[in-house]
């Protein structure tokens, strides 16, 4: 009997809660054909106020719990996880490519604007690591690096006030805050994968030469890229199977996950997993 064909097992994708949707949206868009498997560890959210210790013990399990189901690689589509626990992954899940979100962004802003300016817009402990500080850093040392956290534009994109008079005054003064209006940054990150849901609010705020990065779409693309290279791109065109874990709260999961997935899901979509 012939082994089976590894480039026919299904792309894992785990975050802490339903942010990480974004990136799973954007691998769909890229590669309609292959199966994905999303986790997301509801019932640790968030991995922000954890210990590093705790982080990478919560992405471990829930990276095993993926790799148990055979899949051929793994996304980290959560920003604490990628900046804290990505070299522990790689080594526990090798010899499958483990790509995470930070670096993507950091790799494309630079791409952009080579020695640019950029403004990251994080949560709390995203802008506390200085994650995409040290990426942008190490491959650009003439870049200036701002990074403001957001913690109220989490809550905009879960109850889905992306536009209107809220999401728009809420957007403005984050930016306000952070940069000075009279001499825009070059780019700004979306240094959350909740934040692309609201990127065309932060769009209409910003300067338009200024661009925009999404560390959705950009980890969408180095998927792409990571699969060609090992060799593990499926051959269907379309037609991928999607299978949505939570660790607890599969209700809400569904009711808000929806609104990152771009579809309407019900409970039944969502299968509560223990890890």
């Amino acid at each position: 009997m012939n082994p089976p064909d590894p480039s026919t097992a299904p792309i894992g994708v785990f975050d802490s809660g339903v942010g990480g949707l974004t990136v799973l949206k954007a691998i769909r868009e890229l590669l309609p054909g292959e199966d994905l498997i999303y986790l997301g560890d509801t019932a640790r959210l968030p991995y922000g106020t954890k210990s590093p210790q705790s982080i990478e013990r919560y992405a471990f399990k829930a990276s095993r719990h993926l790799a148990d189901r055979d899949i051929k690689m793994l996304v980290v589509a959560c920003n604490t996880a990628s900046a804290v626990a990505l070299d522990v992954l790689r080594k526990a899940l090798a010899p499958r490519p483990v790509i995470g979100v930070v670096d993507p962004g950091a790799e494309a802003a630079t791409a952009a604007r080579p020695g640019g300016r950029h403004l990251v817009l994080a949560t709390e402990t995203t802008v506390r690591l200085k994650a995409y500080r040290r990426a942008i850093v190490a491959r650009d040392p003439d870049a200036q690096v701002t990074e403001h956290a957001c913690e109220l534009l989490v809550a905009l994109a879960e109850e889905g006030w992306l536009d209107g008079d809220i999401a728009a005054a809420i957007v403005g003064r984050y930016l306000a805050e952070a940069w000075p209006a009279a001499d825009p940054p070059d780019s700004i990150i979306l240094g959350c994968t909740h934040f692309p849901l609201l990127r065309p609010a932060i769009r209409a705020s910003a300067d338009p030469a200024t661009e925009i990065v999404d560390s959705a779409s950009t980890a969408a693309g180095v998927t792409v890229t990571a699969l060609d290279e090992a060799k593990l791109r499926g051959q269907r065109a379309s037609g991928g199977n999607l299978t949505l874990l939570a660790s607890d709260g599969a209700k809400r999961f569904a009711r808000v996950g929806g609104r990152f997935l771009g579809e309407e899901l019900d409970i039944s979509d969502v299968e509560l997993v223990d890890i």
